[in-house]
C-alpha cells in the first residue's frame, strides 16, 4: 500500500535528501518518493506504518512536519526512474556535466599539446580537473551531500560520515593528479574508491530509483542515470589504463 502525505518544511534538495533519509529508516517503510515543488511525499509500506511513527522520525527536525492526505491501494511494483511529465531534454537536464567535461576536455588537450605530453598527460590532467570540480560543489554544502549521497552508495547508507570523508578522497585525487604525486597509488586509489562509488550507481539506475544525483552535490538536480555510471565507469577505466601502462 501507497500512503500520500503532505511534508512542510522542505527548502533545498538537501532537506529533501534528509527527510527521505530519516523516513527510509522507518521499519515497514519500504520506498519513499518525495515531491519537492508540491510539498509531497508517496511512501510505500510492506504493513501499515502509523502517522505517528513517521513523525516520531522526523522529530530531531522539529521544522520538518508531515501529516496524511489521502489512501491509495496500489501494488507494490519498482519505482519508475523519471516523472512522465518530464519535458526537459537530455542536453538540459545535464547541462553542468556536459559543459564541465568539455571544459576539463578542452583544457587536459591543450595542456597535453603544449607540454608535449602525450595522451598519459592528458588522461592525468583531465583526472585532475574532474575530481577537483566535482569535490568543490560537493564542499559547497557537505552536510547536504552527506545526506544524498546516503540515499544510495554502500558505504554511506551505513556509515554518514562517508560523505563527508568522500569529498575530502575527490579533493586530494584531484591535487595527487595534478602535481603527478606517486602515480602508482593515485592511481590504484581512484580505482578502489571509483569501484566501491559505481556499486551503489549501478543498483540505483537497474533498481529504476528516482533519486538526485549526488555527482555535483546538492546545487544541480540531476536525476540518476546511465550517465552517472559513465562518469564513474570512465574515472575507472582510465586509473586502470594508467597503471596497466605504469
Amino acid at each position: 500500500m501507497t500512503h500520500t502525505y503532505d511534508i512542510t518544511g522542505m527548502t533545498c534538495n538537501g532537506c529533501l535528501s534528509k527527510v527521505h533519509q530519516l523516513l527510509s529508516q522507518v521499519p515497514g517503510v519500504t520506498n519513499v518518493d518525495i515531491n519537492l515543488e508540491k510539498g509531497t511525499g508517496d511512501i510505500t509500506m510492506s504493513h501499515h506504518v502509523d502517522t505517528a511513527k513517521l513523525k516520531d522520525a522526523l522529530s530531531a527536525y522539529p521544522k520538518y512536519t508531515i501529516d496524511e492526505q489521502h489512501l491509495t491501494q496500489q501494488p507494490i511494483v519498482t519505482p519508475i526512474t523519471a516523472d512522465e511529465t518530464e519535458t526537459r531534454s537530455f542536453v538540459e537536464t545535464y547541462k553542468p556535466v556536459l559543459l564541465i567535461f568539455a571544459y576539463v576536455t578542452g583544457l587536459s588537450v591543450l595542456i597535453s599539446l603544449t607540454y608535449n605530453g602525450g595522451w598519459i598527460m592528458g588522461m592525468r590532467v583531465f583526472m585532475s580537473g574532474f575530481f577537483l570540480i566535482f569535490s568543490l560543489f560537493k564542499m559547497l554544502n557537505l552536510s547536504a551531500f552527506a545526506d544524498s549521497y546516503a540515499m544510495y552508495d554502500i558505504i554511506a547508507k551505513k556509515i554518514r560520515a562517508w560523505g563527508y570523508i568522500y569529498a575530502f578522497i575527490e579533493l586530494a585525487l584531484g591535487i595527487a593528479f595534478a602535481i603527478n604525486f606517486q602515480p602508482v597509488l593515485t592511481n590504484a586509489i581512484t580505482l578502489v574508491v571509483m569501484l566501491v562509488s559505481i556499486i551503489g550507481v549501478l543498483q540505483s539506475v537497474l533498481n529504476k530509483r528516482a533519486i538526485q544525483c549526488a555527482c555535483l552535490g546538492t546545487v544541480f538536480n540531476l536525476p540518476m542515470s546511465t550517465i552517472t555510471i559513465i562518469e564513474d565507469g570512465l574515472m575507472i577505466a582510465m586509473s586502470a589504463v594508467m597503471l596497466l601502462v605504469m
